[in-house]
């Protein structure tokens, strides 16, 4: 097993959303003793960032930046076009924090690696969601990790041009159809 296989061996292919408000999400994760930096609670401070009130569920998949074709790395926005040809899109920028508390068996990934800079983590899952704006003062997502048996849902911040190595793997959303009342409700076609 491959190290980007062994990171997804126990993530759960479908992650439940929503529910609940930002700060009764941050309070959970707290609660189960999960470490932040300062750029994931710059995050969860952001008013930008909302949460569903209702729950919902997202089919998500891993996939390394090799696995989407691209042996050399890519930048974010192939990435995320080619995932898009492959009926994957970014997921929304709570399911990070969801996704930590539902993957609380994450292997270790970094232990005895060193720190690294300016780009993931040994053993990390970056969270593939749309950047709440293009600047370089705002953090543009989170990644999970687990370092020395300790959980880990950081903030990361990323420029246009960066290029993602190959080993790196994103989460992403499978497109999914509608519900047929739903489709009908937004053509105004409710019966």
């Amino acid at each position: 097993m491959d190290q980007a296989d062994s990171r997804r061996a126990f993530m759960p292919s479908t992650v439940r959303i929503g529910g609940m408000s930002k700060s009764e999400l941050l309070r959970v994760v707290r609660e189960h003793n999960v470490q932040l930096n300062r750029a994931a609670e710059a995050l969860f401070e952001d008013r930008r960032f909302t949460t569903l009130s209702r729950e919902d569920s997202i089919e998500i998949e891993a996939l390394s930046v090799a696995e989407l074709g691209f042996g050399e790395g890519a930048t974010y926005g192939q990435i995320t076009a080619r995932a898009l040809e492959s009926g994957l899109i970014e997921c929304p920028l709570e399911l990070g924090p969801h996704l930590r508390l539902q993957f609380l068996s994450q292997p270790d990934g970094a232990d005895g690696m060193p720190l690294t800079h300016g780009r993931a983590p040994p053993g990390s899952i970056t969270v593939a969601s749309p950047p709440l704006d293009d600047t370089g003062e705002t953090a543009k997502g989170f990644y999970l990790g687990r370092v020395d048996g300790v959980l880990w849902l950081r903030g990361y911040w990323s420029r246009a041009g960066h290029v993602w190595s190959p080993e790196d793997v994103l989460v992403f959303s499978r497109v999914q159809a509608a519900p047929a009342a739903e489709r009908r409700a937004r053509k105004g076609r409710v019966r």
